[in-house]
């Protein structure tokens, strides 16, 4: 005798979601986000370079990303990309940096409240091997490792594609 209703031929997750009454949309401001830095090496110890990234405290979504050197004026062209934004609270690590450039009543250091981006450093640490600390896949040239770090970000993060434009 043939057992019914244990598979189906229709993914009835797609169809129950199809149905426009179904769709809830929420429409928010970011309000606070998580700045942190992470660093690696590109061609030799002595060059270090730097990911740094924000994203919204609630659902752990990448506003902004840069790669460069841990120096202030990278920081200051970061705040410049989350203006957008209207971020009015900061959640970091104790960097120096930080207390330089943002208000003290909005800004909150602490590893408590940077845990989603610290998951996220892990989570390209291990989509990227460029990006481990012990690997033997590591970038010879800047230019190669700020273009793959791109690249990742647009695409998983953003969900957009890009083509690269190499020299």
């Amino acid at each position: 005798m043939k057992k019914t209703g244990a598979l189906s031929a229709v993914n009835k997750i797609v169809v129950e979601g199809c149905c426009p009454e179904a769709i809830t949309v929420e429409i928010r401001r970011v309000e606070a986000a998580e700045v942190d830095e992470m660093w690696n090496l590109v061609q030799r110890k002595a060059l270090q370079s730097w990911v740094w990234h924000t994203i919204d405290h609630l659902p752990g979504v990448i506003l902004a990303h840069t790669v460069e050197s841990r120096a202030e004026e990278v920081f200051v062209e970061l705040q410049k990309l989350l203006k957008p934004f209207g971020l009015e609270h900061f959640y970091t690590d104790a960097a120096g940096v930080y207390d330089l450039y943002l208000p003290a009543s909005a800004h909150t250091v602490g590893k408590l409240q940077t845990q989603q981006i610290e998951r996220n450093h892990r989570t390209l640490r291990t989509r990227i091997q460029r990006l481990a600390r012990k690997t033997i896949c590591f970038s010879k040239s800047v230019f190669r490792y700020d273009t793959v770090i791109g690249l990742f970000v647009s695409r998983d993060e953003f969900g957009t594609l890009v083509e690269p434009s190499l020299p």
